[in-house]
């Protein structure tokens, strides 16, 4: 290489050096702070190319929604009973600057930080509640209450908070085994106390229906009985009008129905005296 390009070369790696150092780009899902020497010195930089100084730092963050799950975690109802709680959160950067300020811009000690402030409010929702009071309430109650205190919280931290969630609720293995048997006595009592009362209803019903049912025959029985009554007294007196116009004629036929049912049948012994009334109408048929 001659010695005249030799200094042309080096002006060319250093505008070149200066040029790398000094441009920066920003993507699409990413916020950008410029730090000179731990001072902010640029903030909200657009997606695309940007210059800075060579000794400037830049400090990216993503700015997309962030999840972190949490599983095991223990907290004690107003009761003192242990709950086991599952959750997530949904996250994001709202404000760079403070969000950096904070958590120096690491996302581990924002989602430890954002952690603990939503623990804080799920210790405080549940404290204030009995366990009967958390397992009957709504869940979307519950997450709300959760929800509105860690808000306000991580607001400090540059933080927007979009969502937090409780997936589920358990209890210890030995507290779930007391509460379950607890559970069955209360039902087996409620199931006890049901089956007498329906026991109890269902005499009252019976006695109630068979004390109808016997009203309702006497008094069929009754009517029956009277109806009857009319009915005889009412043929007797057709029956009495009708033969006192001919008292012969009516012994008469009243001797040939004995005659019909009472001679003539096989096997049939039948034993009265000749002169009896029984004969009359076949000793005198002429007359």
């Amino acid at each position: 290489m001659p010695a005249r390009a030799f200094p042309i070369v080096i002006v060319i790696a250093a505008i070149f050096l200066v040029s790398i150092t000094s441009l920066f780009t920003v993507r699409e899902t990413q916020l950008a702070l410029r730090v000179a020497f731990g001072a902010i010195e640029g903030i909200d930089y657009k997606p695309g190319l940007h210059f800075k100084r060579p000794w400037d730092k830049i400090v990216r963050f993503e700015k997309r929604i962030m999840s972190q799950s949490h599983t095991g975690e223990t907290f004690l109802t107003n009761d003192n009973r242990a709950l086991v709680v599952d959750f997530y959160i949904k996250w994001r950067v709202a404000n760079a600057t403070t969000y950096y300020k904070s958590t120096g811009g690491r996302e581990e000690i924002a989602g430890e930080r954002l952690a603990e402030i939503v623990k804080d409010g799920i210790k405080s929702v549940t404290a204030q509640r009995t366990l009967q009071q958390i397992v009957t309430a709504e869940r979307a109650a519950v997450t709300g209450d959760m929800f509105g205190q860690a808000s306000k919280s991580v607001q400090g931290l540059g933080i927007q908070l979009i969502d937090v969630r409780v997936q589920s609720i358990d209890l210890p293995d030995d507290v779930s085994t007391r509460v379950y048997e607890s559970m069955k006595q209360n039902f087996a009592g409620i199931a006890t106390r049901l089956r007498g009362e329906g026991s109890s209803a269902a005499e009252r019903i019976k006695a109630s229906a068979e004390r109808e049912r016997t009203e309702i025959r006497s008094g069929a029985e009754r009517d029956a009985l009277r109806v009857r009554g009319e009915a005889d007294a009412l043929a007797a007196e057709i029956y009495s009008k009708a033969y006192s116009r001919n008292p012969e004629f009516y012994a008469f036929y009243r001797s040939l129905q004995a005659y019909e049912r009472s001679i003539g049948k096989e096997g049939d012994v039948l034993v009265v005296t000749p002169d009896g009334d029984f004969f009359k109408y076949l000793k005198n048929s002429g007359k």
